[in-house]
C-alpha cells in the first residue's frame, strides 16, 4: 500500500512537471491596455507592434492588446505599468502633465503646429521625458502622433467671444488651462464619453483631432469644425522596466525593433489620416472652415502665455525649448 502511494506521488509529480514544462513552452503573455478604440491609428499600430513581436519571437512573447480602455481606464494606465499590474501600456502623453512638466510639452498650443515641427519638439523633449519615466520605473518604447487638434462647436466661431461661458472638454492639465484662458469652463471628459457628454449638455465644445471626431460620429451632436491646428499631441507606449529586464537580450531587441517600426509608421501615416478624417467630417455634414484672423490672433496670444507659464515650472522645460529652437 505504501509503495502504491509512493508510486502515485511520483506519477503526480511527473505530471505536474510535464504540465509546467508545457506552460513554459507556450511562451510568455503580456497585457497592453490602450485608451482608444480599434478604428484609431495608434491602436491599429499597437496591434501591428504586438503581432511583429509575436512573429519574431516565434510566439515566445505574446502581447495581448486591450483597446478602448477595456482593461484599465485611461488615467490609471501609467500607474498600472509602473506598479507591474500590466507589463506595458499606451497613454496620451499630456495626461501625465501632473506627474512632471516635461509631459506638458505635448499639449502646449501653437508651439508646434506642423508635423515637422512636432517631430522636432518630440526629439527635443524625449531625453527629459525618458529621465522622468525612468524615475517612475518605466521605459519609453515608442510614440504615435495624432492629427492636429482643432475646434468643434455647435455654432460658427469667429472670435473667443463666441465661446465665452461654454463648457469646454478638457483631458489634461494643459487643456484645462487652455479652457480657462479661453473664458470657457473646463470639463474633464474621456474619449468614450464624448458623444453622451455633448448629448446631455455636459460639454458644449472641444478641441481634438479629426480622427476623434470621426470615430465618435461628431456629426450626431455638433455642426462646426474650425481647423485651428492648435497642436499635434502623441500617444506613447511605455513598458515596466523590471518586466523588460527579465527578458533575454534577443527578445528585448525584438521589442525595440518593433517599437522603432511602430513609431516610424505612426509619423508616416498621420498626415494621410488627418486629411481623410477631415474630409469624412465634411461628407457627414459638418461645416469645416479655416479660422478667422481675429480668432487666430487671440489663440496665439494664449499660446504665448502658456509657453511662458510652462517655462517657469521646471528647468527641464528650458532645456527642451532650447533644443527645439536651435
Amino acid at each position: 500500500m505504501t509503495c502504491s502511494i509512493k508510486r502515485a506521488a511520483i506519477l503526480f509529480a511527473s505530471l505536474v512537471s510535464l504540465g509546467l514544462a508545457n506552460v513554459a513552452s507556450a511562451g510568455t503573455q503580456w497585457h497592453m491596455p490602450t485608451p482608444y478604440g480599434d478604428a484609431n491609428l495608434p491602436t491599429q499600430i499597437a496591434y501591428k507592434f504586438a503581432e511583429e513581436i509575436k512573429n519574431n519571437t516565434a510566439g515566445d512573447l505574446d502581447i495581448v492588446v486591450h483597446s478602448g480602455a477595456s482593461l484599465i481606464k485611461h488615467p490609471e494606465i501609467p500607474r498600472a505599468v509602473k506598479t507591474g499590474q500590466v507589463q506595458l501600456g499606451e497613454v496620451f502623453i499630456g495626461i501625465m502633465g501632473n506627474t512632471h512638466p516635461v509631459f506638458k510639452h505635448d499639449n502646449i498650443p501653437f508651439l508646434a503646429t506642423t508635423y515637422d515641427s512636432a517631430q522636432k519638439l518630440w526629439e527635443a523633449a524625449k531625453p527629459e521625458l525618458e529621465k522622468q519615466l525612468n524615475k517612475e520605473g518605466m521605459m519609453l518604447l515608442y510614440s504615435v502622433p495624432w492629427p492636429a487638434q482643432s475646434l468643434y462647436t455647435k455654432a460658427p466661431v469667429n472670435s473667443l467671444a463666441d465661446l465665452q461661458g461654454l463648457k469646454m472638454r478638457a483631458y489634461s492639465p494643459s487643456t484645462s488651462r487652455l479652457a480657462d484662458l479661453m473664458n470657457t469652463s473646463p470639463t474633464t471628459v474621456q474619449v468614450p464619453e464624448i458623444p453622451q457628454a455633448f448629448s446631455t449638455g455636459i460639454i458644449d465644445a472641444m478641441i481634438t483631432s479629426p480622427s476623434t471626431g470621426v470615430n465618435g460620429q461628431a456629426w450626431d451632436y455638433l455642426t462646426n469644425y474650425t481647423d485651428v491646428r492648435a497642436w499635434i499631441p502623441k500617444n506613447m507606449v511605455v513598458v515596466n522596466k523590471r518586466s523588460f529586464k527579465r527578458l533575454d537580450k534577443k527578445t528585448q531587441q525584438v521589442i525595440l525593433d518593433a517599437a522603432a517600426n511602430a513609431e516610424a509608421s505612426g509619423w508616416a501615416g498621420v498626415r494621410g489620416q488627418a486629411a481623410e478624417d477631415t474630409m469624412t467630417l465634411a461628407e457627414h455634414g459638418i461645416t469645416v472652415s479655416e479660422p478667422s484672423p481675429e480668432l487666430m490672433a487671440e489663440l496665439n496670444k494664449i499660446g504665448t502665455i502658456m509657453v511662458d507659464e510652462w517655462k517657469a515650472e521646471a528647468p527641464e522645460v528650458e532645456t527642451i525649448l532650447s533644443d527645439y529652437y536651435q
